[in-house]
């Protein structure tokens, strides 16, 4: 009979996403992952087979505890569901404390240096660039019927999604800048007038 695990997987991988969010996936080192986990390494890799099996359990709790949630705003039908979007994630920059190793974005920070000699996590990094633009376009409201109201809400829908990486990675090394970012991206996110008015006909 198999012997069951004696620690708690999902506070592992917690403590775990929150390493590599501070440190990204190239400098948290296996002993560092013993250190923040408490487990063992033999433990880490009969549970997670290895360093990456841990990031790629330690992404999957990202995308489901925090991307998810912060996406919610921009699927709920609301008219400014982009800007109590971006309005959250400055709030929330902006009451951390300076220095705090979860600023930015965890899948930004620690999955570009990986994503750049390893097409699965490139593919992951791209996937929730999109999962978060779509979003965008969707709270944006592209109309179909109408297909120059429908080009416009997808360029925005593209400039505000890199506006947004960007303020994620610049937030750890300069909050003002980023948050100058966020706010351009406020304005971005802002309908013109005579497309609002289109989309009110």
């Amino acid at each position: 009979m198999a012997r069951s695990r004696e620690f708690d997987t999902a506070a592992a991988v917690r403590a775990a996403r929150d390493l590599f969010w501070a440190v990204g996936y190239d400098v948290a080192s296996i002993s560092d992952l013993e250190r923040v986990t408490g487990l063992s390494r033999s433990s880490i890799y009969q549970a997670f087979g290895n360093k990456r099996g841990l990031f790629d359990a330690a992404v999957e709790d990202y995308l489901e505890d925090i991307v998810g949630p912060r996406l919610a705003p921009l699927l709920d039908g609301q008219a400014d569901g982009v800007r109590r979007y971006i309005d959250q994630m400055g709030a929330s920059l902006g009451a951390m404390e300076a220095g705090d190793p979860r600023f930015g974005c965890m899948l930004v920070r620690a999955g570009a240096g990986l994503g750049s000699r390893d097409a699965d996590a490139a593919a992951v990094v791209a996937g929730y660039r999109r999962r978060v633009e779509g979003a965008i376009a969707t709270a944006l409201g592209v109309d179909a019927r109408a297909a120059d109201i429908a080009a416009d809400v997808t360029h925005r829908a593209t400039v505000v999604t890199g506006l947004i990486v960007s303020t994620m990675l610049l937030a750890p090394v300069d909050l003002e800048g980023a948050l100058a970012i966020l706010a351009a991206a406020r304005v971005e996110a802002t309908p013109p007038r005579a497309m609002r008015a289109s989309v009110a006909a």
